[in-house]
């Protein structure tokens, strides 16, 4: 949508960029998709319900049959665990305060050469985070049955290490 010079928050063209939407055409490694441009727009768009009920088919086709016939996926995002896939084996639900996600993301916008003022990208945390929480359609929250990781004092390495146990200690109870 941005690339097309449309605005994420008119509610039919991004229902209609969703109904369009060819995950094949996606570069994973295209820088753009991590900007803060593209993450303000995500936050607009994920609170659209024609846009969520148009792609909520294909992420639950990825996580059944995941590319390249693996065994899993790992799915990332604010619903996953309530919405997309419920029955999921392991639902992890990974936190940390506002402000640590925020310095994480300046300091990644930083190491990727992209100019930032840490307030604002804290106030657009703030603002993304209240819609998400408070939007009618799938709401931001932890699954009941998730596990709740929280990791604001977490290096990455750490969290990922909790995680792990914790999917390992769900595989000795089956």
């Amino acid at each position: 949508m941005l690339r097309r010079g449309e605005d994420p928050a008119d509610p039919e063209a991004a229902a209609g960029a969703a109904r369009s939407f060819d995950a094949a055409a996606l570069d994973p490694a295209d820088p753009a998709l991590r900007s803060e441009e593209v993450g303000n727009a995500a936050g607009l768009i994920a609170a659209n319900p024609g846009v969520r009920a148009a792609l909520i088919d294909i992420q639950r086709g990825f996580a059944a049959a995941p590319p390249g016939g693996k065994p899993g996926a790992v799915l990332d995002g604010r619903d996953i665990g309530t919405v997309i896939c419920p029955a999921a084996d392991v639902k992890i639900f990974v936190d940390a305060t506002v402000e640590a996600r925020a310095g994480r993301r300046v300091k990644e916008l930083q190491q990727r050469g992209v100019e930032s003022i840490p307030a604002r990208v804290l106030q657009d945390m703030k603002e993304r985070d209240e819609r998400d929480r408070t939007r009618a359609v799938a709401p931001l929250a932890p699954a009941a049955d998730a596990s709740v990781i929280d990791t604001t004092n977490l290096s990455a390495d750490a969290a990922f290490a909790v995680a792990m146990s914790l999917i390992r200690s769900r595989d000795k109870v089956e």
